[in-house]
């Protein structure tokens, strides 16, 4: 039984606030520097851990996935990606890492396989796992029961078609 009562809180909270700044200004940079917002389709897939944007029918933009958690909201609980054996290996990624950093540093919350849902629990174990991971931006899919959790990295313009000849 893991001992999920020793650990210093104010250590915690200054990650979480570093980690909050990071990733809202890194989420500011990703939708302006790549016109992330109006009219704009995605695309996303757990077996290849890729997403793609596009707008009028054009891919513009694709990144890729690391799933960091999901909440069964009828469970009401949050399951790290790390333990949850059903998922694809593609969209797990480097996962792993924010477990360690939670046993290397004393912070509970990282290396629980899951914990009773809290949005602001949640909330801090997305933006903390963000950090870990140097995610350029976080996303979040509602599908039936579960909430998905996701980090984006390795953003880049998407590869023009072939031209037409003439």
């Amino acid at each position: 039984m893991e001992d999920r009562s020793q650990h210093d809180h104010s250590d915690w909270e200054g990650v979480v606030l570093a980690a909050r700044e990071r990733a809202r200004s890194r989420q500011a940079l990703m939708i302006e520097r790549h016109g992330l917002s109006g009219d704009v389709q995605y695309h996303w897939s757990m077996d290849d851990a890729r997403i793609t944007w596009s707008r009028g029918g054009k891919t513009f933009l694709t990144g890729r996935l690391t799933m960091i958690g999901s909440v069964s909201l009828s469970r009401r609980t949050w399951l790290w990606a790390w333990a949850n054996p059903s998922l694809p290996s593609a969209v797990l990624g480097d996962i792993g890492q924010v477990r360690r950093y939670g046993e290397a540093n004393g912070f509970p919350v990282l290396p629980w396989p899951s914990f009773d849902h809290d949005p602001g629990l949640v909330a801090e174990a997305r933006v903390v796992a963000a950090s870990v991971l140097d995610a350029d931006g976080l996303w979040a899919e509602s599908a039936d029961d579960a909430q998905l959790h996701f980090a984006i990295h390795d953003l880049e313009p998407a590869a023009e078609g072939p031209r037409p000849t003439t």
